[in-house]
């Protein structure tokens, strides 16, 4: 192959292989300081990346390997072959895994959501606890733990119900009788929320209370919106809030539908 003497030969083969020993090192620090680098910028914990390090590893030795057998004149058709059909074969059962991970970093790097996020997905709602490249736990309202693949997550209509902050909007819905003054069940509510350690009001910043009013035949529907500052704890905060407007209207004499004879002594009463 070379008009060279056979020593001379062999130690620019020799060359050779060392040069692509070194190359494939130095590719696979390169990439594995740009994907520590990319951890820093997305702000991921240091290791989420550590299968795409090793997938990428994998390639470049592979190839190294094959140019040293080409080197050295050995015919690597069949095993080029062998393992292109043994790339195909994996690619197969690895499917779902690599659909996945790239899922995963899609996510991580458009910071769709992060650790500490309550997200809603389909009916589904709670605080993200850890993001893998493979998964996403979430932790519900009632202390469940589900880990959900990636791929399913972005194939579904992801709402990130706080963005970041630890804050969110939630709503609670309060019934009385039609009979019974709006505005002095609005007042009610609303002095049980200002009162709550969990309810951020703040008009500077639009963390505003705001009611919906709805008639319904013989009900009137107050729908009550406001920020609280522990979303994982949704459920919980409206729970409580929920009993305690309760109470309030007990105190102020704002009753739920009332059958219709209660309504008429009511309004009797009053005239």
């Amino acid at each position: 192959m070379f008009d060279l003497p056979i020593t001379s030969h062999f130690i620019f083969l020799i060359v050779q292989v060392v040069v692509i020993i070194i190359a494939s090192f130095i590719l696979v620090k390169i990439f594995n300081r740009l994907v520590r680098v990319a951890e820093e910028k997305i702000k991921v914990q240091r290791g989420r990346l550590a299968n795409i390090q090793r997938f990428f590893q994998l390639i470049v030795y592979s190839v190294a390997i094959i140019l040293v057998l080409w080197i050295f004149e050995i015919d690597v058709t069949g095993l080029v072959a062998g393992l292109g059909i043994g790339a195909l074969i994996i690619g197969f059962a690895l499917k779902d895994i690599i659909e996945n991970w790239v899922s995963g970093l899609l996510i991580i790097s458009a910071k769709t959501y992060r650790t500490g996020d309550v997200i809603r997905v389909e009916n589904l709602t709670g605080v993200v606890t850890d993001i893998s490249l493979r998964t996403t736990k979430l932790k519900t309202y009632d202390r469940n733990e589900i880990i959900i693949p990636n791929s399913m997550l972005l194939q579904q209509n992801i709402i990130n119900l706080t963005g970041g902050k630890k804050e969110t909007v939630a709503s609670i819905i309060s019934y009385i009788d039609y009979v019974f003054d709006i505005e002095k069940a609005k007042k009610a509510i609303e002095s049980v929320l200002r009162n709550h350690p969990n309810v951020v009001v703040d008009e500077k910043k639009r963390r505003e209370i705001r009611f919906v009013v709805r008639s319904k035949e013989w009900t009137t529907e107050i729908e009550s919106l406001f920020w609280i500052n522990a979303p994982e704890n949704e459920e919980f905060i409206k729970s409580k809030i929920t009993e305690l407007i309760k109470k309030k209207f007990e105190e102020e004499n704002i009753l739920p539908p009332i059958p219709g004879f209660m309504r008429r002594e009511f309004l009797e009463s009053k005239n």
